[in-house]
């Protein structure tokens, strides 16, 4: 089990070096009637994407949202103590806009939005591993799907979170025009609990 205890310094205050900060975890967790493949939470999500996961409710932040304001406070941790089923969705989507802003970061010039927006559609359907697949980084932290229909499953309920993630974040990098925000790309090379999804 992840830890979610880490020790940092404080600056301007009168507490001590080994202060204890915790890292932020899912809203989600107790949500009640909500479906899991393995141990993962399948949440609902507001999109237009076609494809198996729930609707939510459109005024009211879904786990995306969720995602893309811890997104920036989380990658600053190296320990995490998962608390229930939808960190564990959290986590591998925070993992995610991590390779999102690697992937834009790594090109050879700046994208457009227009650019970015197609690079990351691309990640997001590209094949990538799930839980109980050899190569899923987390697998001593996250259970496999009971069978092949819960992994399949499972796996499309990810393609289309991505794609709707992906969406949302190149929204947010590019705001306040055609090239993305410095300050988010300054995280493209931080990796929440030093783990990567290996996109």
């Amino acid at each position: 089990m992840f830890s979610n205890k880490v020790a940092v310094p404080s600056k301007n205050s009168s507490c001590p070096l080994n202060a204890i900060m915790p890292a932020y975890h899912s809203s989600f967790n107790e949500e009640p009637d909500v479906r899991q493949v393995g141990n993962m939470s399948i949440l609902p999500i507001k999109t237009r994407y076609r494809g198996v996961a729930p609707l939510a409710d459109p005024s009211q932040p879904d786990i995306i949202d969720e995602t893309l304001d811890l997104f920036r406070a989380n990658s600053l941790f190296r320990n995490f103590e998962i608390k229930g089923p939808a960190d564990r969705t959290l986590i591998v989507l925070i993992l995610f806009v991590s390779d999102c802003l690697a992937k834009i970061g790594s090109s050879r010039s700046t994208p457009t939005k227009i650019e970015a927006t197609k690079s990351l559609n691309t990640l997001s359907v590209d094949s990538f591993p799930i839980p109980g697949d050899a190569n899923f980084a987390l697998n001593a932290h996250y259970a496999p799907a009971a069978g092949r229909a819960d992994a399949e499953f499972l796996r499309s309920y990810l393609t289309q979170v991505r794609q709707e993630l992906s969406l949302r974040l190149v929204t947010i990098l590019y705001a306040d025009g055609d090239i993305p925000s410095k300050w988010w790309m300054s995280f493209q090379k931080r990796r929440f609990m030093n783990r990567s999804l290996g996109a």
